[in-house]
């Protein structure tokens, strides 16, 4: 016969046990989301490692897990800074593998880092066949057919695809509307270095397009450039009659910024905050699976610097961009 204290104690123990189960539960660990990196030959791979390997609570649940280091193999100050980049997201948990087949076998979503343009559709296609949603960091691709052909691919293949520059997500673009009403123009302004088998704006005159387009929307419709050594200086006309400018600088301060014209007064834009907006708004896009910036968009960007190529040879000459846009059909 069980005593009726052993009952009482056997009893307690059951209840405990009850009580316990779901805090236990609780306290596991959420399974970690898997990013796997392609490309440690440039700065982003291990600033991007490290916020999104932090304790930050917009990065929880998500982590860089695995990288293949092998970027551009001929821009020399890309490729020499392979090795230290190894050993600096090794230091923040990162498994090095030899292969993007291989890294796509243990990863959930994918950062395309390579400073290198002109392999991107060849380290992309693996990745979008693979259905691996991806952010492809600046440039997209090194030309405009290269770039309409990622993002054609990862539309009929119906996966997830993003890219932007940090600057679309610059602090005082909260206040845009607030401070200036209805946009009607800009003046963007970033450097705008060159880089052999790119089109010219896309290596690094990227980031002052990205504020010009975040500040005017999509809607750009011919482009005219005058070049020199020193200075871009492009003019954009959109379909509405706004006039948008970006200003490319290879002399003098290396800033990022511009002016926002608007109905109801002008503001500064600006200054640049680092990339925690941009690793954030990854994250978010990895769990949504929807794009925070308009493919269409994206398109329309790179379309706007390859038509002012083309006005560069041909002397400033005002040059549409519906032949570009006629390429992607969404």
């Amino acid at each position: 016969m069980t005593s009726r204290r052993t009952f009482v104690k056997k009893s307690s123990m059951a209840g405990l046990a009850t009580v316990i189960t779901p805090a236990l539960i609780q306290s596991e660990p959420l399974a970690v989301k898997k990013i796997g990196m392609i490309g440690l030959d440039t700065s982003h791979s291990p600033a991007f490692t490290k916020l999104i390997n932090s304790d930050q609570p917009a990065f929880k649940g998500y982590q860089v897990t695995h990288a293949y280091p092998q970027g551009s193999k001929k821009i020399e100050s890309s490729y020499s800074r392979i090795p230290r980049y190894i050993e600096e997201v090794k230091g923040f948990g990162v498994e090095i593998v030899e292969s993007i087949d291989d890294l796509l076998q243990k990863v959930d979503y994918v950062l395309l880092e390579t400073n290198d343009g002109t392999i991107h559709l060849e380290q992309a296609r693996p990745v979008l066949k693979a259905g691996k949603p991806v952010f492809i960091d600046k440039p997209v691709a090194a030309g405009f057919d290269d770039v309409v052909q990622i993002y054609q691919m990862a539309e009929d293949l119906k996966v997830p695809i993003f890219s932007s520059s940090s600057l679309r997500y610059m602090s005082s673009f909260d206040q845009l509307n607030e401070k200036v009403g209805k946009v009607v123009g800009c003046d963007a302004f970033s450097p705008a270095s060159l880089q052999e088998d790119h089109t010219d704006l896309y290596w690094y005159g990227i980031h002052g397009v990205e504020i010009l387009f975040t500040t005017m929307g999509k809607g750009c419709r011919k482009v005219s450039r005058t070049f020199t050594d020193d200075t871009d200086f492009v003019v954009g006309t959109w379909e509405d009659g706004r006039i948008g400018t970006f200003r490319g600088k290879r002399s003098g301060k290396h800033d990022y910024g511009g002016i926002a014209h608007g109905t109801e007064g002008t503001m500064n834009l600006g200054p640049y905050d680092g990339y925690g907006n941009l690793v954030e708004k990854i994250i978010k896009f990895f769990e949504t699976g929807k794009p925070p910036v308009d493919p269409e968009e994206t398109i329309e960007i790179y379309a706007f610097m390859s038509a002012a190529d083309e006005s560069k040879a041909k002397g400033g000459a005002e040059i549409s961009l519906e032949p570009y846009l006629n390429k992607f059909q969404s």
